[in-house]
């Protein structure tokens, strides 16, 4: 028999209390039951979201409200911006292109964070600028981005910060508020702790003034109609829900709360520096960066003459441990481990200890248990 542990950064690893819930009778999404289910969630991602602003809910992948957020902020032909240094911002790009927005782009190479300077010139030299795309927690290559930085750079123009936290939301922090970020989208399979299937979109009054002169095409996915709904004395969605994706985040959302969100971002710090320890002691090299914002993803160079669908076939199927491949350009390059959401340290050293037996077994010449030895100091220093 062998245990599956799901080591990968979405999806992730569901809570049981999430799953039991999930298995409950289905309710009608258009009673006064489901609204106040619906009220309860909408106030607890605010919570998460750390924002005032309201957070409007779809049944899709995050990539749906990424393509919101481009056709509910820009009429075709606006001119936007994007920063992207991975293949998720890279799909900020490529939905700005399918609508007919007039993109600046700025491009950077794999495991390199964005310059938010870069962000500041290009508002200077283009006021027209009427939205800046960025991604938050890059999930391709581990890198999260100063978003706070990024924010203070467009704060004081006239264009709006739009970014995919999707991986990042509830494991790398963002105060959506404090830090200006006018648009944020998340996903649910991530560190929400619930299956695929829904995504999420925090807008700010700045943002929704785009939203009311938008001319771009659009129907399940406009804002005026999910905000409607949820001005409704009964909230509701305009469209059918996923209802058993919501019951399920109703009760993912209460164990945020009850760890509180300081202790939530605190344990994905020690997470991200454990597998970091780890994947050095070993003597594998690091592709993501090597600082505590890097707590959702680690990513990381395939060993010289170690065949990454190999290693990673190997630790799945003999040693129950599914890790990521790499994407775009470092296909077959890297490979990643996820630790955002429902992760604590036994789940590290679960995937250190495969990691290592699979790369004993394929040549690699390291010490068993170097890594794990590494990853459990942190955990016993257990600071963040």
């Amino acid at each position: 028999m062998i245990k599956k542990f799901l080591m990968t950064p979405g999806p992730t690893q569901v809570p049981p209390q999430v799953l039991s819930a999930m298995a409950r009778p289905i309710i009608h999404h258009r009673t006064a039951e489901y609204s106040q289910l619906f009220a309860r969630v909408n106030d607890n991602l605010k919570y998460v979201f750390q924002t005032k602003n309201e957070v409007l809910s779809f049944a899709s992948s995050g990539t749906g409200a990424m393509e919101s957020a481009v056709v509910n902020l820009c009429s075709p032909g606006d001119a936007v911006l994007v920063a992207a240094g991975g293949k998720f911002g890279e799909r900020w790009r490529d939905l700005a292109a399918a609508y007919g927005l007039a993109c600046e782009y700025i491009e950077y190479e794999y495991g390199q964070a964005v310059d938010p300077g870069d962000i500041g010139r290009s508002l200077d030299a283009k006021p027209e600028i009427k939205a800046v795309f960025v991604t938050h927690s890059e999930t391709s290559t581990g890198v999260v981005n100063d978003m706070q930085a990024i924010g203070a750079a467009v704060a004081d123009s006239g264009a709006v910060l739009a970014c995919d936290s999707i991986s990042g939301m509830g494991s790398a922090e963002i105060k959506t508020d404090a830090w200006h970020v006018d648009v944020v989208v998340a996903g649910s399979q991530k560190a929400l702790m619930i299956p695929p299937g829904m995504a999420f979109v925090s807008v700010s009054e700045k943002a929704w003034v785009l939203a009311e002169q938008s001319k771009s095409p659009k129907f399940y996915f406009d804002w005026l109609k999910a905000r409607k709904g949820l001005s409704q004395p009964q909230p509701t969605t305009a469209f059918t829900p996923a209802v058993s994706l919501v019951v399920g985040l109703d009760a993912a959302l209460g164990l945020i709360r009850e760890e509180g969100l300081e202790n939530l971002f605190g344990r994905h710090i020690i997470l991200g520096r454990a597998c970091r320890a780890a994947i050095k002691a070993l003597g594998l090299e690091l592709f993501s960066p090597d600082d505590d914002r890097s707590s959702s993803v680690t990513a990381v160079q395939v060993p010289e003459g170690i065949e990454d669908s190999r290693l990673r076939t190997l630790t799945r199927d003999k040693f129950g441990v599914q890790l990521a491949g790499g994407q775009g350009p470092v296909k077959g390059k890297i490979f990643r481990i996820g630790h955002c959401g429902y992760y604590n340290y036994t789940d590290i050293l679960v995937a250190i200890s495969a990691l290592e037996l699979a790369l004993s077994e394929l040549g690699q010449p390291i010490q068993l248990g170097v890594g794990i030895a590494a990853a459990e100091k942190v955990f016993a220093a257990g600071v963040a």
